[in-house]
């Protein structure tokens, strides 16, 4: 009998109490350590991860990547496969044991895709583009990394990347006020890439590594396509692009919330935060990245990159050679 690849399951926290000892329950009989890195819980949250015998790590919270590869570096000498998932979302057990899947692909792959599945307002989104939805949650330990964005991060490997069987699914058991105030953060953090796309206040970030085809896809819709299309009119054209051409619709009235409200209102909010921010540095006569932080409280690191309110292209023409 060959020997199990031991795999390291990594949990971002902050006040999961509600989630937490689910999530904790649908992995621990398949991984060899779990590891939760908390930023600042003031419910119950570390309480839990102790009891269910989990190592817990504190850092303070820059943004999901920044989390994500410190608990990469806390895991590196201990070898085997990493495994991310967040404390609403659980592992399938028919789906299989990571450790099977591994030794199933042989050494050939760097990564593994698994399927997300997401239940919103008690009725899974099986619909509107939805589902298949393949993400790259699986990777052998020292070959993959959090690519270094504040939106729309996925783990890149170094080596090729295979689809699993593996399942996790997603079921937030919070109320929507507490749904939407997510969705305000992650407006504020997806107008800051917008931004950066026109005026190029962050570090670039290495494109040599693999992250998954459809994320690929997914990207390359969204930067080379939907954000072509003028402001305003381009949420609207998504939410009917999902809701009737992808035939959102037949998920019911809670697929109906879901699409207007995470296909319409929330791209909607996105393009009006991108408008605050530029028109702000623009009457104010300050830099891109001090009207983020006026606009969203969010403070980047730029190192002194921007200076003033000018696609990066034009910044360059000015400034020479």
């Amino acid at each position: 009998m060959g020997t199990v690849t031991p795999v390291h399951a990594i949990v971002l926290t902050l006040n999961e109490e509600v989630h937490l000892a689910r999530c904790l329950t649908s992995i621990r009989d398949h991984c060899a350590t779990i590891t939760v890195v908390d930023c600042g819980s003031t419910d119950r949250t570390v309480e839990i991860a102790r009891a269910a015998g989990a190592d817990v790590l504190t850092n303070v919270w820059v943004n999901y990547a920044d989390q994500m590869n410190f608990a990469i570096d806390a895991l590196a000498g201990r070898g085997g496969w990493l495994m991310r998932i967040d404390a609403d979302e659980v592992l399938d057990a028919a789906s299989g044991a990571p450790a099977d899947v591994i030794a199933a692909v042989g050494a050939n792959f760097d990564g593994l895709l698994v399927q997300r599945r997401i239940i919103f307002m008690g009725r899974r989104m099986r619909c509107g583009g939805i589902e298949p939805s393949w993400q790259l949650r699986l990777w052998r330990n020292g070959r993959g990394r959090c690519e270094e964005r504040w939106m729309d991060e996925h783990i890149k490997v170094a080596g090729a990347v295979a689809k699993s069987s593996l399942v996790l699914t997603d079921d937030n058991l919070n109320a929507l006020t507490w749904w939407t105030d997510k969705h305000n953060g992650y407006a504020s953090r997806e107008a800051i890439e917008a931004l950066n796309r026109r005026f190029g206040v962050l570090t670039p970030e290495a494109r040599n590594k693999t992250m998954g085809t459809q994320a690929r896809a997914r990207r390359f819709g969204k930067e080379e396509i939907y954000l072509r299309l003028p402001a305003g009119v381009r949420a609207i054209a998504y939410f009917l692009y999902r809701y009737v051409v992808r035939l959102g619709f037949l998920d019911g009235k809670a697929g109906l919330y879901f699409h207007l409200m995470q296909g319409l209102w929330y791209r909607t909010l996105v393009d009006a935060k991108v408008d605050e921010i530029t028109r702000h540095a623009r009457e104010n006569s300050v830099p891109i990245a001090e009207a983020i932080r006026d606009r969203t409280g969010i403070n980047i690191d730029v190192n002194s990159k921007v200076a003033s309110l000018q696609p990066q292209t034009a910044q360059r023409r000015a400034s020479g050679p």
